[in-house]
């Protein structure tokens, strides 16, 4: 490593980076702003000489490889390998896949990206390290949309990822290959990631149990952030007692994340699950049905699955939450110009936290701005939206959504001061057909946003929220969203346990 990496800037380069700040110098004062700089430098010299503060890399592997068509039939997968872990623990034989924006070091990430592709991190995120500690084996990392910026299956740069029920539908986003080895029986268990849905939306798509925790409850250290405030990572499994499980492992403070607060503490979730769902209040939320491109075939699958509940022994009412058909506008400030600030222009992780930076990560991901057009569409979409509102409209609607997210989260949170848990339709449609390769840019920005009216809104207000599959719609599953207080993931469990032993959901169709 070079003794001086930080050069100082010439008078000429320091007057280029005062006029983008808009600061109008003599050249007497420039040159005297440059002459008391020299000590800054060397301290950021001094800073370079150190070594990086990072978690230690435990358990052996090998970068894996990426699978063939033949054998990846799906296109879910990214990279297979084999990272085994300890000898025991509650993982002990159990295979899990990561979604592929989740740091397992010195095996390829790519986050669905053109231009991230290459990277190998030099760090285990803190889920993958807990797995490995529980004894479960990484058995690869399954691709996900580009940058997870869309709510379909289609716009990774590895290609489209397909639905197990139907070839050519999608697989939902942006966890979509995490869904489709899981549905497709090749894993049991992976992880995914959400900050508009997008373990909950491929979970329905596909048929399998997709729980987003609440905010903090899991460590997101390691894994690339879209946006500090909505970022969530969690469980998605085959059944629910696996989901239960990987939970146990994966939750609680790692010391490094500070968005883990009071609460956020590992619970034995598996000893609710031979609980019944008796006594057990359930608000049928209203404003989770109806909306304009709901299908009257879901609304209707998952209202009799909330009559479902009433033969479990649970007290199941209709309630109105008006602020809910709102919360999507709320959310979408702050995931359009919150992920653009952070994810976009601060490289992967901004600034103003203490938590662990990936500068591996940062350093590489830093390139998007020379490969711009190779983005996807989904997020340019995004960035332009956010860029346009952050450049005209300072921050000013960004702010303004924060603000209203306490509003949004105390509606929420009066309702389950009266009800244990509420309920509505995960998404108001089942899976789509895949876009062709030259769709027009209307449907491939129709396609990765088209389901979001349910998720999004629990993103902000950090409600645990779980999809469970409830039927079928001609071959295509459909799920019911059962949303929870703060830090009672075991309710939601109870619940999902319950429905999953008395109802055959294969079996009930529209």
């Amino acid at each position: 490593m070079s003794l001086n990496t930080v050069k100082p800037p010439t008078l000429e380069q320091l007057a280029e980076v005062a006029a983008e700040l808009g600061f109008n110098f003599s050249p007497a004062d420039l040159a005297s702003h440059l002459a008391a700089l020299q000590p800054a430098f060397e301290s950021y010299n001094r800073i370079d000489r150190m070594a990086d503060e990072i978690p230690a890399v435990v358990y052996p592997r090998r970068p894996g490889r990426r699978p063939s068509a033949t054998e990846n039939p799906l296109g879910a997968w990214y990279v297979k390998t084999e990272v085994a872990g300890a000898a025991g623990g509650k993982l002990a034989g159990k295979h899990v896949a990561l979604k592929d924006n989740i740091c397992l070091a010195g095996v390829p990430m790519m986050n669905g990206a053109s231009t991230l592709e290459g990277y190998v991190p030099d760090v285990d995120a803190t889920v993958a390290t807990r797995i490995l500690d529980a004894g479960g084996t990484i058995v690869g990392k399954t691709v996900c949309e580009y940058f997870c910026f869309s709510g379909g299956s289609h716009t990774s740069a590895t290609g489209p990822v397909h639905n197990p029920h139907r070839p050519g539908y999608s697989a939902g986003g942006s966890s979509s290959g995490s869904a489709a080895v899981v549905a497709a029986g090749e894993v049991p268990m992976a992880l995914g990631g959400d900050q508009g849905g997008s373990i909950r939306i491929p979970a329905s798509f596909c048929g399998i149990y997709g729980m987003k925790p609440t905010h903090g409850l899991v460590p997101y250290t390691g894994i690339m952030p879209i946006e500090l405030t909505l970022d969530h990572t969690g469980p998605m499994t085959a059944t629910v007692e696996d989901n239960a499980l990987l939970l146990e492992v994966l939750a609680g403070p790692d010391g490094l994340d500070p968005r883990q607060h009071a609460g956020a503490v590992a619970k034995p979730y598996l000893e609710a699950l031979g609980r019944s769902a008796g006594g057990l209040r359930i608000a049928v939320v209203e404003e989770g049905f109806g909306h304009p491109q709901s299908l009257p075939q879901v609304d209707r699958i998952v209202r009799e699955a909330a009559e479902r509940f009433k033969g479990l022994g649970a007290a199941v009412d209709t309630l109105s939450i008006p602020l809910h058909r709102d919360g999507g506008a709320i959310w979408l400030p702050v995931a359009a110009e919150g992920a653009l600030m952070q994810m976009m222009l601060g490289n992967g992780f901004g600034f103003n936290w203490q938590g662990l930076y990936v500068i591996s990560m940062l350093d590489r991901h830093s390139a998007w701005r020379n490969r711009a057009d190779e983005l996807a569409d989904t997020l340019k979409n995004t960035m332009l939206l956010g860029q346009f509102m952050v450049s005209r409209y300072r921050g000013h609607f960004y702010a303004k959504a924060q603000n209203l997210v306490r509003r949004l989260r105390r509606a929420y949170d009066d309702a389950l001061a009266r009800y244990d848990l509420l309920l509505m339709p995960t998404l108001p449609i089942v899976a789509t057909p895949l876009p062709a390769d030259d769709a027009p840019i209307a449907e491939i920005l129709q396609r990765g946003f088209e389901m979001l009216a349910n998720t999004a809104q629990f993103d902000c207000t950090h409600h645990p929220a779980m999809s469970l599959p409830c039927g079928l719609i001609d071959g295509l599953p459909v799920g019911v969203m059962l949303i929870g207080k703060m830090f009672d993931e075991e309710t939601i469990y109870r619940a999902a346990a319950a429905f999953e032993r008395s109802v055959d959901w294969r079996t009930l169709t529209a």
